[in-house]
C-alpha cells in the first residue's frame, strides 16, 4: 500500500484531430501519516506551488463533530 498519492487537476484540450481530451496536471502530492500518540491516521496535501497556503491536512470525521458541519 502506498503512503502517497499524486494530486492532479483535469485540464481539457482539443487534440490535432479536433477531439476534446483531458490531461491531468500534477499540482502536488497527498501523504498518509500516523500520529505517534494514538496511532490514528491523517493525510497531508503538499502543493507544488503556493496558493494562500502550501499545505492542507485532512482528518477523518470525528465522532464529537456533528455530521451536518460538512458544507
Amino acid at each position: 500500500m502506498t503512503n502517497h498519492y499524486v494530486a492532479t487537476v483535469p485540464v481539457k484540450f482539443t487534440d490535432t484531430d479536433g477531439q476534446e481530451r483531458t490531461r491531468f496536471q500534477r499540482v502536488g502530492a497527498m501523504f498518509r501519516n500516523t500520529r505517534n500518540g494514538d496511532g490514528s491516521e491523517f493525510f497531508s496535501l503538499k502543493l507544488d506551488f503556493p496558493v494562500a497556503v502550501s499545505e492542507l491536512v485532512m482528518f477523518p470525521p470525528s465522532a464529537k463533530d456533528p455530521q451536518d458541519r460538512i458544507l
